[in-house]
């Protein structure tokens, strides 16, 4: 099912825009707008779910038409007094929000991630000595006293000896 502005009606809970008005037009131009944003990042349209697919584009126009502008200027005057600020309420563009790329896109279940133990039981070396950082040489002189004890970083010459 392609997204029309029926469907972008539909989901803002009013009555649709003639078929030959601005808005019509507009709301069109919208939806080609997202598709393009999901073609550009992802692909092909026709290898992603097509139900995700119209979700997405649905709520991107939908917030879109609901806040269109990148700003909202407010005044309020009481007696002699006035007050105005300014809310940002949208990038005054289509935008598909993180959430809806990872329900159109969803990471890959056999990447894992990792971790790596910076410490060996038992060592002399600090646990942020170089060598256990994966470095081929040795950063806090345990290595000059036969692994015994750390010389440098918190070691015997740290300084705070002296």
């Amino acid at each position: 099912m392609a997204v029309t502005p029926e469907d972008i009606a539909v989901e803002l809970g009013r009555a649709a825009p003639s078929a030959d008005s601005i808005e019509y037009a507009q709301w069109e131009q919208w939806i080609s707008d997202a598709l393009m944003l999901i073609s550009a990042r992802l692909g092909n349209l026709q290898d992603l779910d097509q139900d995700r697919l119209d979700y997405v584009v649905r709520q991107a126009v939908a917030a879109h038409v609901k806040r269109p502008d990148d700003a909202t200027q407010v005044a309020v005057s009481v007696d002699d007094g006035s007050v105005s600020k300014t809310y940002r309420s949208s990038r005054g563009r289509v935008e598909i929000i993180d959430d809806w790329w990872a329900l159109l896109s969803p990471a890959d279940s056999s990447a894992r991630a990792f971790s790596i133990r910076p410490h060996r039981s038992g060592s002399a070396h600090m646990p942020w000595c170089s060598l256990l950082m994966g470095a081929a040489y040795c950063s806090c002189g345990a290595d000059l006293t036969n692994y015994e004890y750390p010389l440098y970083e918190g070691g015997v010459l740290s300084g705070d000896e002296f």
